[in-house]
């Protein structure tokens, strides 16, 4: 039991240590994130599109 108390208390300090970001800070990373998923996202898309595209001409 000691040992799970030790183990919280650590934890407890440790967070106590952490600097977290504001909120327009997280808000700002969290936009980003998602706009360049959106653009990683729209550039595969486009590119299987193209090879798509080129497969149906040559193979077919």
């Amino acid at each position: 039991m000691t040992k799970i108390t030790q183990y919280l208390k650590g934890s407890r300090a440790e967070l106590k240590k952490v600097v977290w970001p504001t909120r327009k800070q997280a808000v700002n990373h969290t936009l980003m994130v998602i706009g360049i998923s959106l653009a990683v996202a729209i550039f595969l898309g486009a590119v299987d599109y193209l090879l798509n595209g080129v497969l149906e001409i040559f193979v077919y």
